[in-house]
């Protein structure tokens, strides 16, 4: 991809990086979205000591708290080393304190075209649709960076949508389609929401984000088939089904805390 776009991320030297306005969130100017975040994690968890027979299975994320914009460090480590299963870890942390933990499982790659099986429906191609999707509603720099096309059917609490995006995910620095895909994928729970977002209603941020691979994604589109559940105690649950251009693979789930959000006075 040529950089012709700011990208998300600067590249500071050992470890360090900082968010470009792109990267700004949505609930709060001064935070971070977590979608860029995932993109760049996914990244470094790729390119940190790499085994040729091994690939990322599952990534999972937890949101310590708000994600300043700005400068950050990133350490990596092998929590459980192998052949054939490893762990890996990618802390983010601003001024020494956590913000976001990362860890993958990567497995080892094998031939299992003879039994595979795929259950998941494949969804509509982004082609299909004229129906541009102006995110508008949902603030940050973050938001105003993607493109959204938006499939039939889209309503409250259940929604299916194709993203893209022209920036790059780290400066001068090439990623691969799988890191820069994932850092697509925390905007579902934006989507499709069950309630609006603002004064006098609600907030839902998520404070995980967990994604299940069974297949590496390729191409330049996400496309999201998300449900969303509110309970009846404060608690919330996006759920998604992942799509490139060629299909199905894999799925997302994000915990979310809700939390009224009193009227402006």
């Amino acid at each position: 991809m040529l950089e012709t776009s700011e990208p998300y991320y600067l590249s500071l030297g050992e470890g360090r990086f900082k968010s470009t306005i792109q990267a700004q969130g949505a609930w709060n100017p001064n935070e971070q979205h977590m979608a860029p975040v995932t993109g760049l994690l996914t990244h470094l968890i790729e390119t940190f000591q790499p085994k040729p027979q091994l690939r990322i299975s599952r990534i999972s994320f937890e949101i310590l708290g708000l994600i300043p914009g700005g400068e950050f460090q990133v350490r990596l480590g092998i929590l459980r080393p192998g052949r054939t299963i490893e762990l890996v870890q990618a802390e983010m942390s601003v001024d020494g304190r956590a913000c976001v933990i990362a860890r993958a499982w990567r497995l080892e790659a094998a031939d299992t075209s003879g039994i595979s099986a795929i259950n998941d429906e494949p969804m509509a191609s982004h082609t299909k649709t004229n129906r541009d999707w102006d995110l508008g509603d949902w603030p940050g720099g973050y938001i105003h960076s993607i493109r959204a096309r938006l499939l039939p059917d889209h309503e409250p609490g259940r929604g299916r949508a194709w993203l893209s995006t022209e920036h790059p995910l780290l400066g001068g620095v090439h990623v691969s389609d799988m890191a820069r895909l994932l850092g697509l994928v925390d905007t579902s729970n934006g989507i499709a929401t069950l309630v609006p977002a603002g004064p006098g209603s609600w907030a839902f941020p998520n404070v995980d984000l967990q994604i299940h691979l069974y297949r590496e994604p390729t191409g330049e589109w996400l496309g999201l088939q998300n449900s969303v559940s509110f309970g009846t105690e404060g608690v919330g649950l996006t759920s998604s089904v992942l799509h490139d251009e060629v299909g199905p693979f894999g799925r997302a789930e994000q915990i979310l805390t809700l939390r009224r959000i009193p009227p402006l006075n």
